[in-house]
């Protein structure tokens, strides 16, 4: 959520910022709430005090004068009715702040959607193949290791069943990428629910601008989570973190669930893209000074994944346009997948600055007995599957169609080739 007193004492620059994301929202009638409300506080702060001024005239008499009772009453039910309308233009105002999304960092490029997004570095070279590599879809099938019809008996379209040594490898990647945030990169493991309460979606931005495009259980009101950014935001909601404590940096794995109604006629064949599919998820909770470097540090972690499996990518900053709703910076690292000929997002690191912790209420003291301040929160994909599976199989995949093991997965694995080939 946007500062309201930013929004009411700059609000030349928080629109500039709304209009390089290519936003079309009006702030005049949130800064007309905000002032009505306004107002209305100073109104029932009048009344309260007459009210109270009058309480004790009448408490130092002994006869009570029917005008000061009748006058209390009419105090008290002016009172009331003030309270009733705070509430109203508090709801409503508040409810127009949670569609407003962050603002760009000043260094975030300007752009209107990804074909303005700009290629800050590549590591590796892509493959020269001696032969015409295969895409995932036709590996998996194959090697009978993914199979999508069983996928579509069981749930439908965007679903797919990973079998042997296929499921093996989501298996091995989860643990590999991990141990490494743990023991490398100095990431706390959580392990998380993958339904929340209404309101940890509304703490992460995903309610109530993304409704649609959640799984939601309207029997007890759990939704299902899209990523496990949801619940690693409200790990710390309502709480004031003690000195001393931050930077918190988190790592977790869950499944995650959208409907993808936004990605409607999106990358409809192979697994690139599904209502279910698995993420391990960085999370970092920093103070606001450092939160840019900490952005650089979680890039950084999530490039070691691929490294480390020696698959190429490249690391594209988003433009304003492009950005997610609760970023205000981030970059996106793409694999390359030979097969599909396409370079594939991975992972999406992001500083969303103050703006979800505004929403979940989390603050932080700089030192003991000062003014609690507002976290910065990092999110970051570290990285994501299934794209991982396929730039795996599609790098590694031999002329006999056999897939090598990645030498970083080979202690997960109970082969070194994935096929007839390896056994």
């Amino acid at each position: 959520m946007l500062d309201l007193r930013l929004i009411r004492e700059k609000p030349e620059l928080v629109r500039q910022g709304l209009e390089r994301r290519g936003e079309a929202a009006s702030l005049d009638e949130i800064l007309r709430l905000d002032e009505r409300h306004r107002q209305l506080l100073h109104r029932v702060e009048t009344l309260r005090a007459q009210h109270k001024q009058r309480s004790k005239q009448l408490a130092g008499l002994e006869q009570k004068p029917s005008s000061l009772i009748l006058e209390m009453r009419q105090l008290g039910e002016q009172i009331d009715s003030l309270e009733a309308e705070i509430g109203e233009v508090k709801a409503e105002l508040e409810g127009r702040l949670l569609y407003l999304p962050n603002i760009p960092h000043t260094t975030v490029p300007v752009g209107r959607d990804e074909r303005d997004n700009v290629v800050v570095r590549t590591w590796g070279e892509p493959r020269d193949f001696s032969f015409k590599p295969l895409a995932h879809w036709e590996l998996g099938g194959k090697l009978g290791i993914i199979d999508f019809q069983r996928g579509v008996k069981l749930s439908g379209t965007r679903f797919y069943v990973l079998r042997g040594c296929g499921a093996q490898l989501q298996r091995a990647l989860i643990a590999f990428m991990l141990d490494l945030h743990v023991s490398e990169h100095g990431y706390t493991e959580v392990y998380l629910p993958f339904m929340v309460r209404r309101e940890c979606m509304v703490g992460s931005g995903n309610l109530p601008k993304f409704a649609d495009n959640l799984y939601h259980d309207d029997e007890d009101d759990f939704w299902f989570v899209p990523t496990a950014e949801v619940p690693l935001t409200n790990l710390h909601r309502d709480e004031i973190l003690p000195p001393g404590s931050l930077p918190l940096n988190y790592v977790a794995y869950t499944a995650c669930f959208r409907r993808e109604k936004m990605a409607a006629g999106k990358d409809t064949r192979g697994i690139k893209r599904g209502h279910q599919f698995d993420k391990v998820e960085l999370y970092k909770l920093t103070e606001p000074e450092s939160s840019d470097g900490e952005l650089e540090n979680m890039v950084a972690d999530a490039e070691d994944v691929c490294r480390k499996l020696d698959i190429p990518y490249r690391v594209v900053q988003l433009c304003s346009g492009d950005l997610g709703f609760a970023a205000a910076k981030s970059f996106d690292i793409e694999t390359w997948a030979p097969g599909c000929g396409e370079w594939l997002e991975v992972s999406s690191c992001s500083n969303c600055g103050d703006f979800q912790a505004r929403r979940a209420n989390i603050r932080y003291r700089p030192q003991p007995g000062v003014r609690p301040w507002f976290v910065h929160t990092l999110n970051g994909s570290g990285v994501a599957l299934p794209r991982l599976v396929i730039c795996v199989l599609e790098n590694y995949q031999r002329a006999d169609g056999s897939i090598l093991v990645p030498q970083a997965l080979k202690s997960y694995m109970r082969t070194e080739v994935i096929g007839e080939a390896g056994g």
